[in-house]
């Protein structure tokens, strides 16, 4: 579920686990003051996807991460780039996670599932 709802729209699971969004922040002395929202615009867009993408390129496994969490982890990185208009094509990804992101003790898994 947690997958789908990402891939539909990253935002509603932030607000899914962490609550619907804040209108106040709390500035440096504590006092609440309404929250400026750019999130909608071009700029902010092209720079956020921008950030992602070098993300994607320089994804990697981290040590100790399971399989699944470093998984999780890519979806979250794509569907946040698709959530801005950049798709990243399945076929590209694949090929990411079994040539650069896995680490080499899976060197043999890789060969089969590429044969």
């Amino acid at each position: 579920m947690r997958d789908h709802i990402k891939g539909e729209d990253y935002e509603l699971w932030n607000i899914v686990t962490n609550g619907p969004l804040a209108t106040l922040n709390k500035n440096v002395e504590g006092v609440d003051v309404p929250k400026v929202m750019h999130e909608r615009t071009t700029q902010v867009k092209i720079s956020r996807g921008t950030l992602l993408y070098s993300q994607y390129e320089n994804f990697s496994m981290k040590d100790g991460e399971t399989i699944q969490e470093m998984y999780t982890r890519f979806t979250t990185l794509t569907d946040e780039l698709k959530s801005l208009g950049r798709i990243i094509p399945e076929k590209e990804r694949v090929e990411k996670i079994l040539t650069r992101v896995l680490p080499i003790t899976w060197e043999s898994k890789i060969t089969t599932i590429q044969e």
